[in-house]
C-alpha cells in the first residue's frame, strides 16, 4: 500500500500586496502543477486521488486527475489549518509581522494557534481523524490497540493519491509514522511546491507498518521551478 503525499503548487497569497486565506496559483504554479500532471501519467496502480478543498490544491489536482483518467475526490478534512478571517485582504506586510511574532511565543501557546483561527490542537485533531476514517472506509484498520503502529491492509498493491497542504501533509506523516504531535509540523517537514513524499507499509510483526520511501521529491521541476 502506498501514499503518495503531494503538497500544491505556488500560491498567489497576496497579489498587489493583499493577503488571500484562498487563493489560486500563480503562473508559475500552473506550470509545476503541469509537470507533475506529466510525472503523475506513469505512475501506477493509483486507484484514488483526495483533495483538500481549498482553490490552490484543487488547481493542482487537475492535471493528476487527467493524467491519471481518475476524478479527485474533494475531502474537507484535508484543509490547511485555518487563518483568521481577519487576515483576508490585510496588507501582507502586517500579516509577516504577526506571523513572526507567533513564532516566538511559547510552546503552550503554540498549541492555541493563530489568534482567531483554528487551533492546533483542533487542527490535529481533525487530520489525524480523518485519516483514520479515511483509511478505515478503504480496509486500512489498527492492528490493535496496543500496538497503534501496526495496521491491517485489505489491498496491499492499492495507491493512493493525496494532494494537500505543507501542515496538513505534515500531521498526516506525523501520524502515519506514529510521531510525537508538535505545534510546528511545518518546520519539521519542509515541503517544496508539488513536492512528492512516498510512505508504503512493509510487513512486520504479524501486520503491516508505515515507512517513509521518499521525500521531497520535485525532480519534474527545472531548478528555477523550484519555490517553497
Amino acid at each position: 500500500m502506498d501514499l503518495l503525499l503531494i503538497r500544491h503548487a505556488q500560491p498567489d497569497w497576496a497579489p498587489d500586496g493583499i493577503a488571500r486565506n484562498d487563493p489560486e496559483l500563480t503562473d508559475l504554479g500552473r506550470s509545476q502543477a503541469e509537470r507533475l500532471g506529466r510525472l503523475a501519467a506513469d505512475w501506477e496502480e493509483v486507484r484514488e486521488i483526495l483533495v483538500s478543498p481549498m482553490v490552490r490544491a484543487r488547481q493542482t489536482a487537475e492535471p493528476l486527475g487527467k493524467a491519471l483518467g481518475i476524478e479527485p475526490t474533494v475531502e474537507p478534512w484535508l484543509a490547511e489549518i485555518a487563518n483568521p478571517d481577519s487576515w483576508e485582504g490585510s496588507p501582507v506586510d502586517e500579516v509577516d509581522r504577526m506571523l513572526e511574532r507567533i513564532r516566538l511565543r511559547s510552546v503552550d501557546a503554540m498549541w492555541d494557534g493563530l489568534p482567531g483561527g483554528e487551533t492546533f490542537r483542533d487542527f490535529h485533531r481533525r487530520i489525524a481523524g480523518g485519516l483514520e476514517r479515511s483509511l478505515a472506509e478503504r480496509a486500512i484498520t489498527r492492528l490493535a490497540e496496543e500496538h497503534p503502529q501496526l495496521w491491517s491492509v485489505a489491498d496491499n498493491e492499492a495507491r493512493l493519491v493525496i494532494v494537500a497542504h505543507g501542515g496538513t501533509n505534515a500531521v498526516l506523516l506525523g501520524v502515519l509514522l506514529g510521531l510525537e504531535a508538535v505545534p510546528w509540523e511545518w518546520d519539521r517537514f519542509l515541503w517544496q511546491h508539488t513536492s512528492v513524499a512516498v510512505v508504503t507499509t512493509h510487513r512486520v510483526a504479524g501486520g503491516r507498518a508505515f515507512g517513509l520511501r521518499s521525500f521531497g521529491d520535485v525532480s519534474h521541476l527545472t531548478t528555477d521551478m523550484i519555490t517553497r
